[in-house]
């Protein structure tokens, strides 16, 4: 590897089918990384509950708990990144996983390639603004990058960490409009040909957090046909 992103990580990786699970498991071991593996959603839910896992890797049809349920059950306590697998990417499976928490998504058949750079781009830590600026007020919000914290009115916001990152890419440039592709390009290291949804199902999560109105939002604005800003 080219640099030590994988060190000491884990992967929990969730998968029905062993020969894909194995192939997985070989390509993620490749790059260093240590992995775990259950074939259910609910020997996933249990194990997750007993391992240190950094990121989570859930195939969407499972048999008995399906993969939204146990990414469901995982964010609900934990802000671990999770790739959702899908076989279909025209559907709505792609939004519902993302809704149920998913960080980002792959699409059957993947190369392992594209599989360990989405991970390493998950494991990615967010970028420290210069020392001079080191935290960042939006009206009732402020932003401490270097600390990994954003409050509201002086309360914690809990923010999983690809909410966490796409909020400090926004506040570290105020007022400027960015793009779903420059989005998708810094928070989640895609290229230009990467999927808007990603862009706009956490632009909606992040605002049902930072927003006192999500519905009517003050801080992450919409510019119509241009992309997202942060304004105060």
């Amino acid at each position: 590897m080219g640099d030590n992103t994988g060190v000491g990580t884990t992967i929990l990786t969730v998968e029905d089918d062993e020969r894909i699970r194995t192939s997985v498991r070989l390509a993620l071991e490749d790059e260093g990384w240590s992995v775990e593996e259950s074939d259910t959603g609910e020997d996933a839910i249990n194990k997750f509950g007993q391992i240190d896992a950094d990121v989570v890797l859930i195939d969407i049809m499972l048999p008995g708990i399906d993969g939204f349920e146990v990414c469901r059950s995982i964010r609900r306590q934990s802000d671990v990144p999770i790739v959702m697998v899908t076989a279909r990417a025209d559907t709505h499976d792609v939004v519902a996983g993302l809704e149920a928490g998913a960080d980002d998504y792959l699409t059957k058949p993947f190369a392992p390639k594209e599989l360990s750079a989405r991970i390493r781009a998950m494991l990615r830590r967010v970028r420290t603004p210069s020392p001079g600026n080191p935290h960042l007020r939006f009206g009732e919000l402020e932003v401490a990058p270097a600390e990994g914290v954003v409050t509201r009115n002086g309360e914690p916001i809990h923010l999983t960490k690809t909410e966490f990152r796409l909020l400090v890419e926004l506040a570290s440039q105020p007022g400027l409009i960015l793009s779903r592709e420059d989005l998708l390009e810094k928070v989640w290291g895609h290229g230009v040909f990467g999927d808007g949804r990603l862009v706009d199902v956490h632009i909606r999560r992040l605002r049902t957090k930072v927003e006192p109105d999500p519905a009517n939002p003050t801080h992450v604005v919409t510019v119509r046909g241009l992309g997202y800003k942060l304004q105060g």
